[in-house]
């Protein structure tokens, strides 16, 4: 029976697979998937980006035990090593691995950063290789990097983390305290607020000319529905002290609803008070639930500071890729950042949503799969343009694949 990697080598799964592939959501051992997302990540165009975000956010443990393995796949330990993707904490496991290649440790010693030059100056393989040696004492950071960190390691190196590698070795930094918990948070609260201050400063101008703008959704589609009925009318059901056996079960689930376009009407309110700067800082530091409201917001500057926010995650963009009440320039602000415009799940969602502006569509139609494209063709709520183009790039990669 051939394995997972084989069939994908030979693009013989569907998209649905391979793009379960990308996220690393395949039910396969880990050090297979690893395998199969170096693969992708080297050698294809529409999922690669998707699969080298995977790679480098992947569980460190079981990444660890790949960087170690000396039967693992020369492919996947020449990506761990390479310059572009070195995970800073796998080094030191890479770096006593006989099986990663002399020469990939010589370019990567004689190029590296200042914390890559300390990690492998303590490296027994690095010391006892001359051409590995060489390189590293090539390397311009080669005398700032080693000139406080004693050559010999007084412990083994394989799970130092590398910023701590040097740090350890020396005696007279062992009672420094790392950072606590919540200095960290103080330090990520400085670099949004320096990101707020440069989209502020950047954008001076129009935050100027409309300061006093307040929030309105775009389309107007805030109105309460049957999803989100007025507190008020369910005070009547609300169970209350020696109520709660009273209350019909049907009555209980629309209760609930209702406390929760509570907390959304709450959340409106709270949005609904404050100027255009305020909206901004909310929509870069704010809960996912603000940013869910923000991204509507008809200010064009509020709506795309959502997409700056530090907190935004990659399926909080793939679902603004499909709303149809934002505005345009939010459409094409995601399409415009190169983070978002990898997922191909994005890519999909934009080309698919008719809100989006014909000519990005255009633009973005030729990285969709087979099986995307024929769906797009018969989807009526996009433009004959898009659909016809849709349809004609689908039969000319299926003529191509039955010529290949």
């Amino acid at each position: 029976m051939e394995r997972m990697i084989d069939l994908i080598r030979k693009s013989a799964v569907s998209a649905t697979i391979m793009q379960a592939a990308a996220r690393g959501a395949l039910l396969i051992p880990a050090d297979e998937m690893i395998e199969i997302l170096v693969h992708l990540a080297n050698h294809n165009k529409s999922f690669g980006a998707q699969a080298r975000m995977r790679l480098a956010g992947w569980d460190l443990t079981s990444a660890r035990a790949v960087a170690g393995n000396p039967r693992a796949p020369e492919e996947v330990l020449r990506y761990m090593i390479a310059e572009d993707n070195l995970r800073p904490n796998l080094l030191p496991t890479l770096l006593e691995n006989p099986a990663v290649p002399e020469e990939c440790l010589a370019k990567l010693a004689r190029i590296g950063s200042g914390d890559v030059v300390k990690a492998m100056s303590q490296s027994s393989r690095v010391n006892q290789s001359p051409k590995i040696s060489k390189a590293l004492g090539d390397n311009p950071n080669y005398s700032s990097a080693t000139a406080s960190c004693p050559t010999r390691p007084t412990a083994p190196l394989i799970d130092n983390p590398l910023a701590e590698v040097c740090d350890q070795l020396r005696p007279e930094n062992a009672e420094i305290e790392t950072s606590t918990d919540g200095e960290k948070a103080d330090s990520a609260d400085a670099e949004v607020n320096e990101q707020i201050a440069a989209f502020m400063a950047e954008h001076a101008t129009e935050i100027a000319a409309e300061a006093q703008k307040p929030y309105q959704a775009v389309s107007g589609l805030d109105s309460p529905d049957a999803s989100t009925a007025p507190t008020e009318a369910l005070a009547r059901v609300a169970p209350g002290p020696g109520r709660e056996a009273a209350v019909p079960a049907a009555a209980k689930s629309y209760y609930a609803r209702g406390v929760e376009a509570s907390k959304r009407d709450s959340t409106l309110q709270k949005i609904a008070k404050l100027e255009v700067k305020g909206r901004i800082q909310l929509a870069m530091k704010g809960s996912k639930e603000e940013r869910s409201i923000l991204i509507r917001d008809g200010t064009k500057l509020v709506a795309l500071a959502v997409l700056d926010s530090p907190k935004i995650t990659d399926s909080e963009v793939e679902s603004f890729a499909t709303q149809k009440n934002v505005l345009e320039a939010v459409l094409r602000g995601i399409a415009m950042k190169r983070r978002f415009a990898k997922n191909y799940p994005v890519i999909r969602n934009l080309v698919f949503n008719p809100r989006t502006p014909i000519d990005l569509s255009l633009a973005l139609m030729k990285n969709l799969l087979v099986n995307d494209l024929k769906h797009l063709s018969a989807n009526k709520e996009v433009s004959d343009t898009i659909r016809k183009l849709a349809l004609k790039m689908f039969k000319q990669k299926m003529e191509s694949k039955k010529g290949g």
